[in-house]
């Protein structure tokens, strides 16, 4: 093991709440500012958002952000202004490159299922790129067990691709005394999206929990309960 960790409790999480939604900030978002807190490596965004039945983000703009969105229950339709649409559901891997810019909506169209998912912005490597749109259902690899590459500019075996050839997003599904180690990067960040786990040297973690790592990885976080994992490897840092 190297490096130094942060852990960051999920009752510490900024939350935006309305009718329809509640949304947990990891970092600086919308109106939650904390000019120590706005991101960790490449890593901008790092929402837990449930979002009511019949309900969710009508048409909005986005523009030069990397956008992953990872569905833990019910489901999520996208629809956008390249003509993209469809059901974003646990085990799909799913990504919108904003580029010069996109339209996009994000409703709940069950009538009576919230959908609780985590949704991540890296940066392009290069602003202005053409915008795009790509999924891949990796629900049986998921099963296997492990850490899967799901979103990368790096892994060509990552299930989708990322316009960011310095960050890797995995994800793991584990049942109780199954064990992941979070990758040796220059940045990681494990967010803990469901279950109970043990992080080797640190102790216990909970659904909503997320440990940034700084200078190496190499941890074993061992799952207590059934446990999903989402583990950001990135290689750089913003403004460096």
């Amino acid at each position: 093991m190297t490096g130094l960790l942060d852990i960051r409790r999920a009752a510490d999480r900024a939350v935006t709440r309305a009718a329809w939604l509640q949304s947990r900030h990891s970092f600086s978002f919308n109106d939650y500012y904390d000019p120590d807190n706005t991101h960790h490596g490449l890593l901008l965004v790092n929402n837990d958002d449930v979002v009511a039945p019949a309900s969710g983000f009508d048409t909005h703009p986005h523009r030069d952000a990397e956008i992953v969105t990872w569905v833990l229950s019910g489901a999520l339709t996208h629809r956008d202004s390249i003509g993209n649409s469809g059901v974003i559901y646990p085990g799909l891997a799913q990504r919108m490159s904003a580029g010069t810019g996109i339209l996009h909506s994000e409703r709940n169209e069950s009538p009576d299922e919230p959908v609780h998912f985590v949704q991540m912005w890296v940066m392009p490597d290069t602003p202005g790129r053409t915008p795009g749109y790509e999924q891949r259902d990796i629900g049986d690899a998921l099963a296997a067990g492990g850490l899967i590459p799901v979103a990368s500019g790096a892994d060509p075996d990552a299930a989708i691709g990322l316009g960011n050839s310095a960050a890797t997003l995995y994800a793991a599904r584990l049942e109780p005394g199954q064990s992941i180690t979070v990758p040796d990067a220059a940045y990681a960040h494990l967010f803990l999206a469901a279950g109970a786990a043990e992080l080797e040297g640190a102790g216990a973690l909970a659904a909503g929990d997320a440990v940034r790592f700084t200078g190496g990885g190499g941890h074993r976080v061992s799952a207590e309960t059934p446990t999903e994992l989402l583990v950001w490897a990135m290689a750089g840092r913003l403004g460096g």
